[in-house]
């Protein structure tokens, strides 16, 4: 699963302690009648290269409470979210994370990518969830039930569709419920680690510092070196948005990108 921290004192902004995320939350939804809750969030909807991340974490009525520490991925640094990874790998019975690359975003659009992360990170769940708690005001795992809308995966991917289960939205989710919290810190840090090989390979565009986000070194590499295959090509990679690293606080929903649908 995923881990969140806490900041060091000089860095870390107060957090008001009904901010601390509980699973009050979840047990109220498996108290009526599931078995299994998967808790979701992503990351990386905003960048400019990379592929966007779903992490998931399964919660039952068992699952003690959270391990101390454990935040939003945004209000941690990422000293405080790699220290909460094993422990949080240990608190719940079971979590994963799902992707999808640059091309898949280009092809399908945001949106329709987030769900195949989210597919893919459902699949490699132990256990299927009952219920789906997702953070934020809309429902992107759900498939539109539009008779016009073609499939997911039509043309784009050959992989087996699979059908959520439903899904329950929550705006803040993240800063309140501890399975959602734990998700976004697993995110956060698998798609922060892939980055970081990435830029290896990518050396010019900074990625072990700015993840693929708009930050201003980005934008200048990318006006000095073009775009590479990592980049999503069908987003305004020069324009003047910037999009805002999940480190500095501010919400992927907050960001500009490609469109929707």
């Amino acid at each position: 699963m995923t881990a969140l921290d806490t900041r060091t004192a000089a860095a870390r902004p107060r957090v008001a302690r009904s901010s601390v995320p509980t699973l009050r939350v979840e047990r109220s939804l498996l108290r009526d009648g599931a078995r299994w809750l998967a808790a979701v969030d992503e990351v990386g909807r905003g960048a400019l290269a990379g592929p966007v991340s779903v992490g998931v974490v399964l919660v039952d009525l068992s699952l003690t409470t959270a391990p101390r520490g454990l935040r939003d991925s945004k209000l941690l640094t990422p000293e405080a979210r790699h220290a909460l990874v094993p422990k949080l790998r240990r608190w719940a019975p079971a979590y994963a994370v799902g992707h999808a690359g640059a091309d898949e975003i280009d092809a399908m659009g945001i949106l329709r990518a987030l769900r195949l992360a989210g597919e893919r990170a459902l699949r490699q769940l132990p256990e299927q969830p009952d219920i789906v708690l997702l953070d934020g005001s809309y429902d992107w795992l759900t498939k539109p039930a539009r008779s016009d809308q073609p499939s997911l995966f039509d043309d784009v991917d050959a992989e087996e569709e699979v059908a959520p289960p439903p899904v329950t939205t929550m705006i803040k989710a993240d800063l309140r419920c501890a399975g959602v919290a734990a998700a976004s810190v697993l995110a956060k840090t698998e798609r922060d680690g892939l980055m970081v090989g990435l830029a290896g390979r990518f050396p010019a565009y900074g990625w072990a510092i700015n993840k693929g986000y708009a930050t201003p070194d980005h934008r200048e590499a990318l006006r000095e070196h073009g775009a590479c295959e990592q980049h999503r090509r069908s987003w305004n990679l020069f324009g003047d948005e910037i999009s805002v690293d999940d480190d500095a606080g501010v919400g992927d929903d907050e960001t500009m990108g490609a469109e929707a649908w």
